[in-house]
């Protein structure tokens, strides 16, 4: 199968994702589009050694899965491109923040080592959520609710055309 296939593929898997029924997929687009902005927003708010307090977030994002019957191993999949950059991100924490931040029995774990796991942590339940709002809602309806939100609508029509000439060029 070659890439455009697959592209196509992919394509229509997401959109077979947004046509299932879900209590999660009857929701208002508004409604949900707000709740990731807000989880987002919260999520990435949290310090670099609050990993405790991030542990929590995960909440969201597992009653989501669980409740709209999409499974969580297709959010991997499908963001298995975008995960590898997510992880970079923090790799040079731990070279650059040696100081000992808590110590599990006798060995010390550096605050970089927090600070990797935390900025990790973020990045994967933010690409979460924004991934159960997408596979959850077709995008026509985040449009509307953008344009209800009082998005330009220069960005949104942009949103919009992007997407569907997506599909049609590949196809093409």
């Amino acid at each position: 199968m070659n890439k455009l296939s697959k592209a196509l593929r992919e394509l229509s898997e997401m959109d077979r994702l947004t046509a299932m029924d879900s209590p999660i997929h009857r929701l208002s687009p508004i409604a949900k589009l707000i709740a990731t902005i807000v989880y987002i927003a919260v999520t990435v708010s949290f310090g670099k050694y609050q990993l405790s307090r991030l542990i929590v977030m995960v909440i969201y994002p597992a009653a989501l899965f669980a409740a709209s019957g999409i499974l969580v191993s297709t959010c991997f999949y499908k963001l298995r491109i975008v995960l590898p950059l997510v992880m970079a991100v923090g790799l040079f924490n731990p070279i650059f923040d040696k100081a000992p931040l808590l110590y599990i029995g006798s060995t010390a774990i550096s605050g970089g080592v927090v600070s990797m796991i935390t900025l990790l942590l973020k990045g994967v339940f933010s690409l979460m959520a924004s991934f159960l709002l997408i596979a959850t809602t077709p995008i026509d309806h985040i449009c509307a609710a953008l344009r209800k939100l009082h998005v330009p609508s220069m960005l949104v029509v942009l949103l919009l055309l992007t997407y569907r000439y997506v599909g049609l060029m590949t196809e093409e």
